[in-house]
């Protein structure tokens, strides 16, 4: 699993840290692993071109020392001081070494083979400053590759926002942890290809975290010999209607192809269902009479009149997604002795914060925990980033593709997510599993190109095994 620290558990760790070693110790562990990296990245050291971006802070003084280190291998590192001021020993170190400051900063730029952008630390927030953005510009409008210390200046360690403007890097070398803000968007866009230093941290609990192939392996369900499709779980769909009947086939869909013992549909398109998947079990309705089901999923395609609560007066796990959301009453959760999972596309959860769509994109971190903490339920944010919130860390999403950002895409995940929860995991396991499968199915059904949301559907089981390696 990768896990991901707040700048605040950052700092303390190594203020702890700093105090048990000699002086400058975790600087120059940061200087080496940056330098290597930096190292990693070019042709051959003797005789490239470096060009470092030097803030006032400990984050110029890591890219000055890494530069120190290059020029002593033979590369020609000349130094840009971002507002004019620069860590005196690093500065120091990298004249002996055989750098200098850069006479004329964009030449010195235009002629890079690598930029380091030591601009801003973790302790920054908002976007660059005045000085920095045309240096910034040149640097991304050259053929440089571009290096950030411990993540690109501009970007919010903490949440990922971006506000302003930010230089993007082809590579992010960061320290002792990832950060919240590498991991999620707009940040983790800007990123490139991430390295993590170890320089010795000890850092307790994350923050934020995101599964990887073997957590999600171990938290698949997987039917034993004897097992039957009640024990493996039934879930019950409450979708669709006249307008939005492929809503609730593909909710459907998404079930059946992740691992539901049965199906109980429930809704009025149960002829559309039936079409498509003659293995489910149609009724009209209401849920209470359709039959004993171990989670519900309720919401896609409903339309006006979505009969949320009744659902919500079961005692099972209960999905609420799309339709099933609209006005939906914080109150009517918390109540509920079962465990919710909602699970809101920006503009979703931004009415049921009150707030406009684009403050949802911009702070999804931030929305999410707001939102589940005041429904008092597991919350999937779908968006660039998805994310899982509930008690404990965030979890963030790492698979997926932008080609999911199609109609009916969010009915299969629902519809997933609902028969991972029927067949015994907890809400944040269900959602975040179900996540991390859409997304490798997505991947696997559009190869590049355009992807129907059954296209994802029918991708599902070969994600799963290659989750199990089977």
């Amino acid at each position: 699993m990768r896990t991901a620290y707040s700048v605040e558990r950052v700092r303390a760790a190594e203020a702890a840290l700093i105090a048990a070693l000699p002086d400058g110790t975790l600087m120059q562990r940061a200087a080496a692993g940056l330098a290597a990296s930096c190292a990693a990245l070019l042709p051959r050291v003797y005789g490239a071109r470096v060009v470092l971006l030097v803030g006032s802070g400990d984050n110029g003084g890591d890219a000055l020392y890494a530069g120190a280190r290059l020029a002593r291998r033979g590369a020609g590192v000349r130094a840009v001081l971002v507002g004019g001021r620069a860590h005196a020993a690093g500065l120091a170190a990298l004249r002996r070494a055989g750098g200098r400051v850069a006479d004329d900063p964009y030449a010195a730029i235009a002629e890079a083979d690598l930029v380091v952008d030591g601009i801003v630390g973790i302790g920054g927030r908002g976007g660059l400053r005045p000085e920095a953005v045309p240096l910034a510009r040149a640097a991304r409008g050259s053929d440089a590759v571009v290096v950030a210390v411990d993540l690109p200046s501009g970007v919010d360690a903490d949440s990922g926002e971006v506000h302003g403007e930010c230089l993007a890097a082809d590579a992010t070398v960061t320290f002792g942890a990832y950060k919240p803000g590498l991991l999620i968007e707009p940040g983790a866009s800007r990123t490139g290809a991430v390295r993590l230093v170890d320089i010795g941290l000890d850092l307790g609990a994350p923050d934020v975290e995101a599964l990887q192939h073997a957590d999600v392996a171990g938290l698949l369900p997987v039917p034993g010999a004897g097992d039957d499709k009640y024990r493996r779980g039934v879930v019950g769909i409450v979708a669709g209607s006249a307008r939005y009947p492929g809503a609730a086939v593909l909710a459907v869909a998404g079930a059946l192809r992740g691992g539901a013992g049965a199906v109980r549909y429930v809704g009025a398109v149960g002829d559309a269902v039936l079409a498509r998947f003659p293995e489910a079990v149609v009724h009209a309705g209401p849920p209470e009479a359709a039959g004993r089901v171990q989670a519900w999923v309720v919401g896609p395609g409903l339309g006006d009149d979505p009969g949320t609560a009744e659902v919500l007066a079961s005692d099972v796990p209960v999905l609420v997604d799309a339709d099933g959301l609209r006005g939906l009453d914080p109150d009517a959760v918390r109540g509920r002795t079962a465990p919710t999972l909602l699970t809101p596309h920006a503009g979703e959860a931004a009415a049921l914060l009150g707030c406009r769509r684009d403050e949802v994109e911009s702070a999804q971190l931030a929305s999410a925990r707001e939102l589940a903490e005041r429904y008092g339920a597991t919350v999937l944010l779908k968006g660039a980033t998805t994310l899982v919130a509930a008690d404990g860390p965030v979890r963030v999403n790492p698979t997926g593709t932008a080609w999911l950002a199609t109609a009916g895409s969010g009915d299969v995940l629902a519809g997933l997510a609902g028969a991972l929860l029927a067949a015994g995991l907890g809400t944040r396991d269900a959602a975040s599993t179900a996540a991390y499968l859409h997304g490798l199915a997505g991947r696997t059904a559009a190869q590049g190109g355009p992807v129907s949301a059954m296209d994802v559907a029918e991708a599902v089981p070969e994600a799963w095994r290659g989750v199990r390696g089977v």
